[in-house]
């Protein structure tokens, strides 16, 4: 394979940084084509544990050049502090090996503001954003009234652009939300903090990876969040503000042309979520929290305990079918370790009949899941890295799992470590 996506296959939150950091030692590049500092990729490797979110997960390997592209959220605040913090544990970060699209919008101050005052104002119906930004920028994105990245190589024409921008963005905060305003002093002072910061970093990464297709060079382009989150495809309203699916990843990368060979899709052995919205397979209360604790299922952003539950495969089964799934990692199967039985979503019932198809986001809260169970394994398998060494009934759940969702599993991750993983 020459170009590789690996995507979430759920709701996020399944384990995409681990399998970024894995699979990069075999490619020469890494995209990140969505998204914004919203979500986490938590990395373990021989220097630490990294929780990322706006950083490529490839940025640990050396030679591997990591790019920003146009598709995301560039947070110039939130990616110059996490920048900070892997550099301070002796990863390089350099202009060679870190590259950000000259055609991202910018994310300001402004849109970390609309996102909680929205989120305030919307009280008991709100959507469960991080307040991060993400949903106004985007929101302004496409109203074309962002700036781009480029524009900081160009002082005079950004100062121009964003005076524009600026007048209509302050109508917003005052008339709708009676919020406080900005003046252009503030906005420029927070540019010269941190745009100047990650000035260096900015170029034309679309020349840069047409010449990286040309000479063969193979790309791998990793997703924020999972299917079930795309704005179009996911469980809107409760979705992100943009789209994670696999068939955006040459559009949001900066490389159109771009075929992708390989789709990995990344599914948990279990069901998590993070923010609000249908979460059919959801657990509660002791049941849950046994879960949660043994999974350490805390938001790598937010720090929020996750939503938990068992695997839900009418909605994998959807987001292999979304993604385009060509091959399955399917992380964290450890975790189910301490269960004597391992229970399985197989089925959807609404208004009294089953169902195996996942339904319109509107039947979504009518949803009860229809539970089955498989024989536990009861003993620790983190140390395993051959499939045949697998107790047998971990191996016959995998097997369940692979075809209920019709993907081959070619990955199992039995822990967060970089070798912690068995290749079938």
């Amino acid at each position: 394979m020459k170009n590789c996506a690996i995507v979430g296959i759920n709701w996020g939150d399944e384990g995409k940084g681990r399998m970024v950091d894995l699979l990069t030692q075999d490619y020469d590049v890494v995209v990140r084509y969505q998204g914004g500092g919203n979500a986490g990729h938590t990395v373990v490797n021989e220097r630490g544990k990294f929780a990322l979110h706006l950083l490529p997960s490839g940025i640990f390997r050396e030679g591997v050049v990591n790019i920003l592209g146009n598709g995301v959220a560039m947070d110039c605040e939130n990616l110059w502090v996490e920048m900070q913090d892997v550099m301070s544990k002796d990863v390089a970060l350099t202009p060679e090996n870190l590259k950000i699209s000259d055609r991202c919008s910018l994310l300001l101050p402004w849109h970390r503001d609309l996102d909680a005052l929205e989120e305030d104002r919307l009280a008991g119906k709100k959507y469960g954003s991080t307040k991060q930004g993400i949903a106004p920028f985007y929101s302004d994105k496409y109203q074309k009234k962002t700036v781009m990245a480029g524009e900081l190589l160009h002082p005079e024409y950004l100062r121009s652009h964003l005076a524009d921008i600026l007048e209509w963005k302050n109508l917003t905060l005052d008339r709708v939300y009676g919020a406080k305003t900005y003046t252009m002093d503030e906005i420029m002072a927070w540019i010269g903090e941190f745009g100047e910061k990650i000035k260096p970093y900015i170029c034309d990464t679309g020349a840069f990876l047409r010449q990286a297709q040309q000479d063969g060079k193979r790309i791998l382009v990793e997703a924020q969040l999972g299917a079930l989150r795309d704005l179009d495809y996911g469980i809107y309203p409760y979705t992100t503000s943009s789209n994670s699916i696999a068939a955006y990843a040459p559009v949001g990368s900066g490389l159109p042309s771009a075929r992708i060979d390989e789709v990995v899709g990344v599914v948990k052995a279990y069901s998590s979520c993070v923010g609000e919205g249908p979460f059919t397979c959801e657990w509660f209360g002791a049941e849950a929290e046994a879960l949660r604790e043994a999974g350490g299922e805390y938001g790598a952003k937010t720090g929020r305990p996750r939503r938990v539950g068992p695997i839900d495969l009418v909605a994998t089964r959807y987001g292999v079918e979304t993604q385009a799934a060509t091959n399955i990692a399917l992380t964290k199967l450890d975790v189910l370790s301490y269960m004597d039985k391992i229970p399985l979503c197989v089925r959807y019932e609404i208004d009294g009949v089953e169902t195996d198809r996942f339904p319109f986001p509107a039947l979504l809260p009518q949803a009860k899941p229809v539970v089955e169970y498989m024989d536990g394994w009861k003993c620790d398998i983190s140390g395993i890295t051959e499939w045949d060494k697998l107790p047998a009934a971990a191996r016959r759940y995998v097997e369940y799992v692979e075809q209920a969702i019709g993907c081959r599993i070619g990955y199992v991750s039995v822990g967060p470590e970089r070798d912690s993983i068995i290749l079938r």
